[in-house]
C-alpha cells in the first residue's frame, strides 16, 4: 500500500495515451503535451528509445536529446558478443534480430537527435563526461524530461524543481521506493508539478507492507495544462494503458493509504 501523498491528481481520461513499447520503455503521458513540445531531454537510454520515437511519429519537429554515458562502443560490443554466443552455442535464430539495434541507434540518434555520452549528476567534477540537468536543458524550453538512472534520480530532485518552468512533463522512475519515500515525499510537497499517474514495475518487488520497489510516475506542469485540483479515484494499474514491464512478472495492483 502506498502513501496518498503518491496517489495521482485526476485526469481526464480522453488525455492519457501511452507512448513506446507495451513493456518496459512505453509510458502514460497526457497527449496535450505532445503538439507542444519542443525538445525531449533523456536521461539514461540503454537500448531502449521506443518513446521518443513513438512520441516523434506524433510530433516531427520535436529534437530528442540523450544523455547516457554507458551506452558506448564496450557496450554495443558486449551485446554483439552476448547474442552472437546465443545464436551459435543455444541455437536461438530470434537473437539475429538485436545485431539490427545498432543500425537502429545510428539511424535514429542523427540529425537533430543526438546521443551525448555524459553521465547526469548534481553536481560536476573535472570529469568530462558529466553533466548537470540545468546544463543539460541549457536554453530549451517546453521539454518533456524522462529519466531513468538507477537510483541516481534522488541527487537530482532540487534541479528538477529548479527547471521546473521550462518542463511541460517529467517522467521520472524512482528506484528502491522503500527506503526513499521520505525524499519523494520532500519533493512532491515542494514542487509545481503534479502527478497524473503511476505504475508500479514489476521488474522490482513488492515488500510486506505492499510497497513495490520501483514505481514510473508522470508529472505535469499545471501552469501550462489544466487538471483538476483534487486526487483521482482511478485504480492502477488502468487496463488499455499499463501493461507489465516484465511479460513473464506478475503484474502489481497499487493501493493507496485512506
Amino acid at each position: 500500500m502506498l502513501p496518498n501523498f503518491l496517489k495521482p491528481y485526476h485526469t481526464n481520461f480522453s488525455n492519457l495515451i501511452r507512448i513506446g513499447r507495451k513493456s518496459d520503455g512505453g509510458y502514460v503521458i497526457d497527449k496535450r503535451v505532445i503538439k507542444k513540445t519542443n525538445t525531449i531531454i533523456t536521461c539514461g537510454l540503454e537500448a531502449e528509445w521506443s518513446f521518443e520515437n513513438h512520441f516523434q511519429k506524433y510530433n516531427k519537429n520535436c529534437k530528442i536529446l540523450a544523455f547516457d554515458h554507458t551506452v558506448d562502443k564496450k557496450f554495443w560490443l558486449k551485446r554483439f558478443s552476448r547474442n552472437f554466443i546465443s545464436l551459435i552455442f543455444l541455437k536461438k535464430p530470434s537473437q539475429i534480430t538485436d545485431f539490427f539495434k545498432f543500425v537502429e541507434y545510428l539511424i535514429f540518434f542523427r540529425g537533430k537527435n543526438k546521443h551525448f555520452l555524459k553521465k547526469i549528476v548534481s553536481k560536476k567534477t573535472n570529469n568530462n563526461n558529466q553533466i548537470t540537468i540545468t546544463d543539460a536543458i541549457g536554453n530549451n524550453t517546453k521539454i518533456v524530461l524522462k529519466i531513468d538512472i538507477e537510483g541516481d534520480e534522488y541527487k537530482i530532485l532540487k534541479e528538477i524543481n529548479k527547471n521546473s518552468d521550462k518542463l511541460n512533463l517529467v517522467i521520472i522512475e524512482f528506484h528502491n521506493l522503500q527506503k526513499n519515500l521520505k525524499k519523494i515525499e520532500n519533493f512532491i510537497s515542494k514542487t509545481k508539478l503534479k502527478n497524473i499517474h503511476i505504475n508500479a514495475n514489476n521488474f522490482g518487488m513488492v515488500d510486506e507492507f505492499g510497497i513495490p520497489q520501483v514505481i514510473e510516475m508522470t508529472l505535469i506542469n499545471p501552469n501550462k495544462f489544466k487538471i483538476k485540483n483534487k486526487k483521482t479515484r482511478r485504480k492502477y494499474p488502468i487496463k488499455g494503458l499499463d501493461f507489465k514491464n516484465r511479460k513473464r512478472g506478475k503484474e502489481i495492483q497499487i493501493t493507496f493509504d485512506k
